[in-house]
């Protein structure tokens, strides 16, 4: 293999690279000479077929094979003589007739163009300070927890007379649409309980008042951002068949009633829930605390970034966003904005997710953090718990797609190097209200309402790199 530098300006590399025909070539009579005595044709003997003939008959297929893994080890082989850690995938120019390289006439010629890793150092990790919030469980808390299960876990019970705000009505439906029945749109003994927001608007309402054995007929329309678009803001009648209508039950919450739930004792029940809670507010509570580190890794180093990394991260940022534009769901904060204003913005938080995650790695790879295969089968399991009968598809489906193994490991990689992070830099805990710890740090001060917007969502997500 011959290997030439042709670039190096800044981060980019470009690399010829020639692999001789008649390296080729050999390797393509080895394996031919490899495979004859095992090759069976009509009209030979065993082991005795001419070499020539298994050329004419398997040689392009073998070739392919040879010029592939050529061209795979001749890659590795240049980023490991230029002592080259590329940034991202190298992109392969192909130079050479590959219909003369098939038939050994030719030198196999491609480019390689890449980004590097930029060369840094990492700041002093010990001199780095963090303020953790971290809040206690309140009391209240946990009776509000038990209120919210009591409700949810209560049940109902047959009763007489109208249905009201809260009750379960058991019913049969049929949906219709300019008179036609349409896919989906029936059911028998389905169960509305009023007000839990479960059916399209309007549906469950129109069942208030209702009782056993009326038939009243619904007149409803499909929201326009309906999940199915053959249904998307059409008009619709639901005629009903009321079987019945059922109240909540109003059962004490007590010992009996968490035997029924599979506990020991009310207090069990209590215990369980704090510990929920407890373990919400340690998360929450890690959570601020890694992105106020990644605040201070971030404004402790200045270096040079990857164009190519920092635009395939841009570009996945601002896909989003055009995509909320065209629902009509972009930040109302981003709505008067121009378009150049909106990218120079993302664009910087393009630029801190890659300056981020490179600044990760480096410390990484220098203190020799790794994320073994069984951590990735654990988190592989896991997920594949979320799909109950389906365990082995989803364990195939990630053995045939290394992609989405990298992507299991990537986040497992970063809180590994949180981690050890956290041993090093300074962290002083503070005592906060539970509204403080989960209050979002990018909303206004005076916000209306408390969703994340999606510019206040890539920020988060930026700064805590999740």
């Amino acid at each position: 293999m011959q290997f030439t530098e042709r670039q190096s300006e800044g981060l980019l590399r470009v690399y010829d690279v020639t692999v001789p025909a008649s390296e080729l070539l050999q390797k393509l009579n080895a394996k031919i000479e490899e495979v004859r005595p095992r090759v069976r044709i009509n009209g030979f003997r065993p082991g005795k077929v001419p070499a020539s003939h298994i050329r004419k008959l398997y040689g392009p297929g073998m070739m392919q094979d040879i010029i592939n893994e050529a061209v795979r080890s001749s890659t590795q082989e240049s980023l490991d003589r230029a002592k080259a850690r590329p940034a991202s995938e190298p992109n392969l120019e192909v130079k050479s007739d590959m219909q003369q390289v098939m038939a050994g006439q030719a030198d196999l010629q491609f480019a390689l163009t890449l980004e590097i890793i930029p060369d840094f150092e990492p700041a002093d990790l010990k001199a780095i300070k963090i303020v953790k919030p971290v809040a206690a469980v309140a009391d209240e808390q946990v009776a509000d927890a038990l209120a919210d299960l009591a409700r949810g876990q209560r049940g109902f019970e047959d009763k007489d007379g109208a249905a009201e705000q809260g009750d379960a009505v058991i019913l049969d439906f049929v949906g219709r649409i300019e008179g036609e029945a349409f896919q989906g749109g029936a059911a028998n003994d389905a169960q509305v309980v009023i007000g839990s927001g479960q059916f399209i608007p309007g549906f469950e309402e129109q069942l208030i008042g209702a009782k056993a054995g009326d038939s009243p007929t619904l007149n409803v329309s499909f929201p326009d951002d309906y999940a199915a678009a053959s249904l998307k803001g059409k008009a619709a009648q639901f005629e009903t068949t009321i079987k019945k209508v059922r109240a909540p039950k109003q059962g004490e919450v007590d010992d009996a009633w968490a035997s029924e739930l599979g506990f020991d004792s009310l207090n069990a029940v209590k215990e369980a829930l704090r510990q929920r809670l407890e373990n919400d507010h340690a998360a929450q509570s890690r959570a601020k605390a890694k992105r106020a580190l990644f605040d201070q890794l971030d404004a402790a180093h200045s270096f040079e970034l990857p164009p190519r990394m920092v635009d395939a991260e841009f570009s996945q940022i601002w896909r989003q966003i055009e995509q909320d534009r065209a629902k009509g769901e972009l930040d109302p904060n981003d709505a008067n904005k121009s378009e150049d204003d909106l990218k120079r913005e993302y664009r910087a938080i393009a630029e801190r997710r890659v300056r981020l995650g490179l600044l990760l790695a480096e410390i990484g790879r220098r203190h020799n953090l790794e994320v073994s295969d069984q951590e990735v089968a654990r988190a592989i399991s896991f997920q594949a718990r979320n799909y109950p009968g389906q365990e082995k598809q989803i364990f195939e489906m990630y053995q045939r797609n290394p992609g989405m193994v990298a992507n299991i490991r990537a986040p497992l990689y970063e809180e590994k190097v949180v981690d050890y992070l956290m041993e090093l830099v300074s962290v002083t805990n503070q005592n906060v209200g539970r509204e403080t710890l989960f209050a979002d740090d990018d909303a206004p001060a005076e916000a209306p309402e408390p969703k994340k917007s999606r510019k206040s969502q890539a920020k988060a997500e930026a700064k805590a790199g999740d």
